[in-house]
């Protein structure tokens, strides 16, 4: 049986049929080329519309060189950050006129990195983004090799290559000097799980704040950025008296710790203070409001696909870390005098 005309999916020779064209101006509309006529141009793209026609990219592909994809390679897609890297980065990608393919690994092993970079070679893309926000991922990510052209999101916080992030030893600077300007002599940090470069950049600059202001360094409590884990942390603070705030490396885990310290009958921030970091969209509606650190994550995104359609305009680009901001809110203020008193240096 032969097939119903009107069924098929439209071609090319439709498009330069209906405009009463050749298929080689089609194929030079559809590309872009700047050598048509206006009015050419006009009934090309008239029965484009009319026809509901729809480019062949993959063909396209192999002739332009150039198939309008950008590959983004996720993981930890759970947290906060990495999730809303990827939405901005499929955000400015679709702004800057590139479709995003997106693989997401249950674990950053070069087995996993290999095939996912096989995957995106085999869909013709033109770039690839990799949010690695681990330590030990950014160093699967450096000992692989492609031509693809490859910008690193948040794992590298150097600043430097092609890499794109927010400075989160700022940030933590940023937090921890907000607390001490107060007046606290005594702040705990609870950081993020080690194995990650965020979480160990902002325990740097906690650290660094700290032993600048002659201050005693408390990073006894690691956490994994979960609630839970911030209100067991935040449980076992409450029996504490030695400590006026807390600067926690999340506002998940600053949620947790908020929690446990008012069913212990703490008042955040009358007895203790308290900052978080990431500026989730909750950290405004806590009782009381969350004081944290600001990560402009559309920038990020946007950024990102900045550097990305540099490298392939043939452009260099400089990528310094993006400054983040300091959110102050209701749930610090100056330390009690009862908890202050005896714990100065």
């Amino acid at each position: 049986m032969t097939p119903d005309p009107a069924s098929r999916r439209p071609v090319m020779a439709d498009v330069a049929r209906l405009a009463g064209v050749s298929h080689q101006t089609v194929s030079r509309v559809i590309n872009g080329s700047s050598n048509i006529k206006p009015a050419t141009r006009s009934r090309v793209e008239h029965a484009i519309a009319a026809l509901g026609y729809r480019p062949n990219t993959a063909a396209r592909a192999l002739v332009t060189r150039r198939s309008k994809t950008i590959g983004i390679i996720a993981s930890n897609t759970s947290q906060h950050g990495p999730a809303s890297i990827q939405h901005s980065l499929q955000e400015a990608a679709r702004a800057a006129g590139y479709f995003s393919s997106v693989v997401t690994l249950s674990a950053v092993t070069h087995e996993e990195l290999r095939d996912a970079l096989d995957y995106l070679d085999r869909q013709s893309v033109e770039a690839i983004v990799m949010i690695a926000t681990q330590h030990d991922a950014l160093a699967v990510v450096r000992a692989e090799t492609t031509s693809t052209p490859l910008v690193v999101v948040e794992g590298e916080l150097s600043g430097r290559g092609l890499s794109v992030g927010v400075d989160q030893m700022a940030g933590a600077r940023l937090a921890t000097e907000h607390l001490v300007e107060l007046g606290h002599r005594r702040i705990v940090h609870v950081s993020g799980p080690r194995s990650w470069t965020e979480a160990r950049a902002r325990h740097a600059g906690y650290v660094d704040v700290m032993h600048a202001a002659g201050l005693p360094v408390d990073t006894d409590f690691e956490g994994d950025w979960s609630p839970s884990c911030g209100y067991e942390i935040g449980r076992r603070l409450a029996s504490r008296a030695d400590f006026t705030a807390v600067f926690a490396a999340n506002d998940q885990m600053a949620m947790g710790v908020l929690h446990a310290f008012v069913q212990s009958g703490l008042r955040v921030p009358q007895d203790v203070s308290l900052v978080g970091f990431d500026d989730i969209p909750e950290s405004a509606y806590t009782n009381p409001s969350l004081t944290t650190i600001h990560q402009d994550f559309h920038l990020v995104g946007q950024r990102a696909i900045d550097v990305v359609t540099a490298i392939l305009n043939g452009v260099s680009m400089a990528t310094p870390l993006i400054p983040p901001e300091l959110v102050i809110r209701g749930s610090t203020c100056g330390p009690a005098p009862e908890r202050q008193k005896g714990h100065t240096t």
